[in-house]
């Protein structure tokens, strides 16, 4: 006797669930939010109290967080349902957060006799973060100064050397900035200053990464952080203020080009032997 389902819903009535698909950070899985239209990869898959989401940055490097709802997203123009990742993710990751390849099981090298020196402890806990998978394959220590206004002098007693070059990363080195003058009586074949143009280390986060529309201006005469906390209505305490912002750096993609490349020169300079 042949056996009949209790279903009887007709198959041409019976919807096919859309297929789930890992919304692993992956700059390859780009994807389409269907009640929105933006489309963009995936950057991180996060757990909140209203439920899993997923943030999306677009090829302007905009970023837009969505709930994973079931058939939300189009992936190669099939709709799909992005859940979380599992426990495990990936076997092991590929890239560094620098976006170097990484070096499986590698241990720290001994450190080398050179140095880069950046100017506070936010700088040095930035480079360290996107970094310091990188600094440690190649031995290389990073350490903050408090401030450049003795540098001159700090470099001197370092005493630079074909075998112990210094780097040193200055905030806001632009023309006409004490900054610049500073930086301009620090010379020598065994020593590199560069910089970038921002007012501290925390502009050269991207605001789409933290969830701002962009820095403040801040009066002059104000100290900047401080007038930054003011503007966005972030509690007076700039340590924490830092570490909030810190917590949304995952990657390079989080930074500002003009920092990133300085700080692949730095570490090029450093590591790379005299000809």
């Amino acid at each position: 006797m042949r056996s009949y389902s209790p279903d009887l819903t007709p198959p041409w009535k019976k919807s096919t669930p859309a297929p789930e698909v890992p919304a692993e950070p992956d700059p390859d899985l780009v994807v389409e939010e269907v009640s929105t239209g933006f489309c963009g990869a995936v950057v991180r898959c996060e757990k909140t109290a209203e439920g899993p989401t997923v943030t999306l940055e677009d090829r302007f490097g905009k970023h837009r967080v969505f709930p994973l709802v079931p058939g939300g997203f189009l992936l190669d123009g099939r709709v799909v349902t992005l859940v979380r990742p599992t426990a495990a993710g990936p076997a092991r990751p590929t890239r560094t957060a620098s976006g170097s390849v990484a070096v499986p099981g590698a241990r720290a090298r001994v450190a080398r006799a050179g140095r880069i020196y950046v100017e506070g402890r936010h700088d040095a806990e930035l480079v360290e973060k996107v970094w310091g998978d990188d600094l440690r394959v190649e031995g290389v220590v990073v350490e903050y100064l408090g401030g450049i206004d003795d540098l001159p002098a700090v470099v001197a007693e370092f005493g630079p050397a074909p075998d112990a070059r210094l780097g040193v990363l200055v905030d806001h080195l632009v023309p006409g900035s004490k900054e610049s003058r500073i930086a301009a009586a620090v010379t020598g074949p065994d020593v590199l200053v560069v910089g970038h143009p921002y007012i501290d280390v925390w502009e050269a986060v991207k605001p789409s990464s933290v969830g701002i529309p962009g820095w403040p201006s801040v009066p002059r005469g104000e100290d900047w952080k401080t007038g930054v906390c003011r503007a966005l209505g972030w509690p007076q305490n700039t340590g924490a203020a830092w570490q909030h912002i810190l917590s949304r750096v995952r990657t390079y993609r989080d930074l500002e080009p003009a920092l990133l490349g300085r700080v692949e020169e730095l570490i090029d300079f450093v590591t790379t032997p005299m000809p």
